[in-house]
């Protein structure tokens, strides 16, 4: 009898162990991740990892995470953690229980318990053998980094992935390159410069998965790193890329996912272009100075803001009309006229935009690029040492104070004055076109003096209508001012950006896409064939990265024991 009780109660702890293991198993959310790789100029690479955990309550205690390294040749003595500035010097390569090369590091006194939210940063000071040749452009390098990784049965949720490459010191914002982005990030990297002059590349998507494998790469001129520094494969490294394509292509061995594959990535392809042909503004412009640029048109803030170009060539448009240097001679076709003689002050754009609608057909849209070329090239100029990001926030102030001026008139002059005087910044908008439908519904708008100048049909039928003299005046004094239904009005504001590449430069797209070919061109690009990672092992360990590219530097990392 004794026997059977000590079974059942060897059985019944088992199961009570086992199930206090189940529902102590690690289970977080890492909330952000950012990711600083150093590309030194002796070759190796530093990184830097800030990881912020939102433990799950009922999860086991966040007290160890894995980093795994990209490969062994790392200096663990350049290993540093802390939390909160407070160092934890728990660093063992040894306790690492991830495939391939990494540490285990330990959280101490700081881990993280369950339903409670916590921050781990994490430098690795040295890793080498990480720069290969760039298989494109042999005076170039290639740099690719996988950031780390948790498996999908410890993570859960999106993840904001924020990944930086700060380019070794002295390579020149020209010459570096991009490599092709992972799905879901930005189609080019924002380019910046650090506070030690280097060039970086910043790729961010909130709501990456951190169980998948995201690659970036860039390529810089082999010079700024030491020839010995520069890992050359093997003759036999074919080997390894032969049997890396064909267990990618084990999962298009079903001929129908097989085609449903190359038709997402054709449709993807696609989608991707359309959009790179929009970004026409050159990446130096992103590099970060200093401060505001002040003194901006309102044309020369759209074009920093990457508007359409359609709506910033009807801008342009409305700000000749204003100055009484041109008309509309009729709105389909889209015909204007040169007013002579020709007021002073007018900005280059705006001489170039009158000498092109002297020219007919294909000839009159490509002198609207040229125009548009010299304008993002000037302003190129004078945002010299200046930052884009705070000059764009800037110059949106200025546009919602503009619209807050429109919002807040009581009357209809008001509200119509002051849209006439904050015409171009309101444009700045991007859902201009529903904010003056939505502000003009109802009343009558009193029209500007310019309106007939813009509005041909207006202009021939106001002709023929006796104007009041100031002996006819109403009693409160002046000659009354003409109005248009609110609607009519906010429909012919509207309509002319619409008109504009319907009726002129034709699909707005390529127009833009011929543009882009010459202020930001495509670079050259490195692809990485084969550079994923592949998962081995479960829980919250380490992967290990199979990288059978060249360029390939695979760091992935899991969490938790």
């Amino acid at each position: 009898m004794r026997k059977y009780i000590a079974v059942l109660f060897l059985v019944f702890a088992l199961l009570l162990s086992t199930s206090t293991a189940r529902a102590q198993s690690y289970s977080f959310n890492l909330s952000d991740f950012v990711v600083n790789v150093f590309w030194n100029e002796d070759g190796t690479i530093s990184i830097d990892y800030v990881y912020t955990f939102n433990n799950d309550n009922g999860g086991h205690v966040i007290d160890y995470v894995d980093v795994a390294m990209p490969n062994n040749n790392f200096v663990e003595s350049s290993i540093y953690d802390d939390v909160s500035g407070k160092s934890i010097n728990d660093i063992s390569s040894s306790g690492y229980q991830g495939t391939g090369s990494g540490v285990a590091v330990g959280l101490g006194s700081y881990s993280i318990p369950a339903g409670k939210t916590g921050s781990l940063h994490v430098f690795i000071g040295k890793v080498s053998h990480v720069i290969y040749p760039d298989d494109k452009d042999q005076n170039y390098v290639s740099a690719v980094f996988a950031p780390a990784q948790f498996g999908s049965d410890v993570a859960h949720g999106s993840t904001n992935l924020s990944v930086t490459f700060h380019l070794p010191k002295g390579v020149k914002p020209e010459e570096p390159r991009w490599h092709t982005s992972p799905s879901g990030f930005p189609s080019q990297p924002e380019t910046s410069l650090d506070n030690e002059g280097r060039v970086t590349y910043t790729w961010q998507r909130t709501n990456a998965n951190i169980s998948q494998v995201y690659n970036f790469g860039a390529s810089f001129p082999k010079q700024y790193v030491p020839d010995s520094a520069i890992v050359r494969p093997s003759p036999f490294a074919w080997v390894g890329t032969l049997f890396a394509w064909i267990g990618r292509s084990i999962g298009c061995l079903i001929p129908a996912g097989c085609i449903g594959f190359f038709v997402l990535m054709i449709f993807w392809g696609a989608a991707g272009e359309k959009k790179r042909k929009l970004q026409y503004l050159p990446p130096k412009i992103s590099i970060e100075g200093h401060g505001i640029k002040r003194g901006l048109t309102a044309v020369e803030a759209a074009i920093l803001m990457e508007q359409p170009m359609d709506k910033i060539m009807t801008m342009i448009l409305f700000s000749l009309v204003k100055k009484n240097a041109a008309q509309v001679a009729t709105r389909d076709p889209l015909e204007i006229g040169a007013i002579t003689p020709t007021p002073e002050g007018l900005q280059v754009y705006e001489t170039e935009f009158l000498a092109a609608f002297k020219e007919k057909g294909p000839e009159r849209a490509k002198a609207l690029q040229t125009m548009m070329v010299n304008a993002i090239k000037l302003l190129g100029e004078k945002m010299k040492g200046f930052s884009r990001r705070e000059t764009v926030a800037y110059y949106k102030d200025i546009m919602q104070k503009a619209w807050a001026q429109v919002e807040a008139a009581n009357t209809p002059e008001v509200k119509s004055q002051k849209y006439d005087e904050n015409l171009e910044w309101t444009m700045l908008d991007g859902n201009y076109n529903e904010r003056t439908r939505r502000v003009f519904t109802g009343g009558p708008v009193f029209i500007p003096m310019w309106w007939p100048r813009y509005d041909p049909v207006y202009r021939s039928a106001s002709a023929s209508i006796p104007r009041p003299s100031t002996s006819q005046a109403p009693s409160g004094g002046g000659v009354s001012m003409p109005r248009l239904p609110g609607a009519d009005f906010a429909a012919s504001i509207v309509g002319g950006v619409q008109g504009f590449s319907q009726k002129v430069v034709g699909n707005i797209n390529d127009f833009t896409g011929k543009i882009t070919n010459q202020t930001n061109p495509v670079p050259k690009t490195t692809t990485t064939s084969g550079g994923g990672g592949s998962r081995s092992g479960g829980g919250g360990h380490s992967c290990a990265c199979a990288c059978a590219c060249a360029g390939c530097a695979c760091a992935c990392a899991g969490g938790g024991r």
